[in-house]
């Protein structure tokens, strides 16, 4: 399989099925989105850390991938002649938000309580998991947005917000495990 097709070359490409459409279409900048974030996600991962932190990340770009599936997917195109689900065996489940929810508290649970908002940085691992969640953010927008105009799984939607929540506390709890300073947004009077 060649990587140039040259099929994109008047500004189309393919979805999952078939089905061409404009290079900047919502479905189009909604999995493109998650792909970037995929992507910042194993920078993030192959930053310096706890081997269980690289273990959820890494489960955390295979749901991602599973999304990006969903979202690349009309829905006209998900189910097959023989009348099965293209996607029943890819699906996100409950139990992956539950994982997220789960590490959430974990990591929680050994953190001072947030009073404040708090300044991205400190860290350069810690910076880039910030990047990570603004990029989750602008996924899960896209995806919302896309909602509006085709069904997209609510599911892949909620998987998308926990995951930004996710990737907060992960950045608090690398600041602190890295001793690094957590800085305070503090308005001015």
């Amino acid at each position: 399989m060649k990587v140039y097709t040259k099929t994109g070359d008047k500004g189309t490409t393919s979805l999952f099925g078939g089905t061409r459409v404009p290079k900047d279409h919502i479905r189009i900048e909604s999995y493109g989105t998650v792909d970037e974030l995929n992507s910042y996600i194993g920078l993030v991962r192959d930053q310096d850390m706890n081997a269980h932190y690289k273990a959820i990340l890494a489960e955390i770009q295979d749901r991602l991938f599973t999304i990006g599936a969903i979202l690349a997917t009309p829905q006209e195109k998900e189910v097959l002649k023989s009348g099965e689900l293209r996607l029943k065996n890819l699906g996100i489940v409950e139990t992956d938000i539950e994982l997220l929810e789960n590490e959430i508290d974990n990591m929680e649970s050994e953190l001072p309580q947030m009073t404040h908002f708090v300044l991205p940085g400190g860290h350069t691992t810690v910076s880039y998991c910030h990047i990570a969640r603004c990029v989750c953010r602008r996924a899960e927008r896209l995806a919302v947005h896309l909602s509006h105009n085709e069904p997209v799984a609510e599911i892949a939607i909620k998987y998308l917000n926990r995951l930004s929540d996710y990737l907060f506390v992960l950045a608090r709890k690398l600041s602190h495990d890295l001793n690094a300073e957590e800085v305070k947004w503090i308005p001015r009077k």
